[in-house]
């Protein structure tokens, strides 16, 4: 399929990891449902809060997973299910070590790249087809072994609005073609410091 039918934002549900590094898929998927003024409602079923909006006459379902990062794929795999759309035809939106802070990216694969909602993700899927993600930078500790505490702390007041600058703009930019892969794939927004 040619086209994106769901966009999930990854992030882990408690207030206090609201804005945390780990929570900028949340931090997308909310920026994104005011630029188009709709709100999200809880649906067990799904264990996560869902929407839609509609771009040039193409429905998207939105869903924000209300459980651990690390158990994402049960609520994808539901809502997705329902919904009968293949991991194929889904963004996810997750963070990202490996780009800087100001860098968001569309990255097209199989892999998780260490990411634990994405690789929870793709273990409830038995299609293994390339999917996208929409990777946020969120930089590197300087110390490896200090990964989980880095990606659940708040970042500094600088990088995070670089991050939501970054954000913003790619959800300007792909306002009318958010549904496209074609035109998603090699998307990469670049935001100064």
């Amino acid at each position: 399929m040619k086209k994106i039918k769901m966009i999930v934002g990854l992030g882990n549900p408690l207030n206090q990891y609201c804005n945390t590094r780990h929570n900028v898929g949340y931090w997308f998927i909310n920026m994104l449902s005011n630029v188009h003024k709709i709100s999200f409602k809880f649906k067990k079923s799904f264990l996560g809060y869902v929407s839609n909006i509609t771009v040039n006459n193409h429905l998207i379902y939105l869903l924000r997973p209300h459980v651990f990062m690390n158990v994402s794929g049960f609520s994808v795999h539901a809502a997705s299910s329902f919904y009968k759309i293949d991991l194929s035809d889904i963004l996810i939106v997750r963070d990202e070590l490996d780009l800087f802070p100001g860098i968001v990216k569309i990255k097209f694969g199989k892999s998780h790249n260490g990411h634990n909602g994405v690789r929870s993700i793709i273990s409830h899927f038995s299609s293994k087809d390339d999917f996208m993600q929409l990777c946020i930078g969120i930089g590197r500790p300087t110390q490896k072994k200090n990964v989980s505490t880095f990606v659940l702390k708040k970042p500094t007041k600088k990088e995070g609005s670089i991050i939501k600058k970054a954000i913003l703009e790619f959800i300007l930019l792909t306002k009318d073609y958010i549904y496209k892969k074609k035109f998603l794939k090699n998307k990469k927004i670049i935001i100064n410091k």
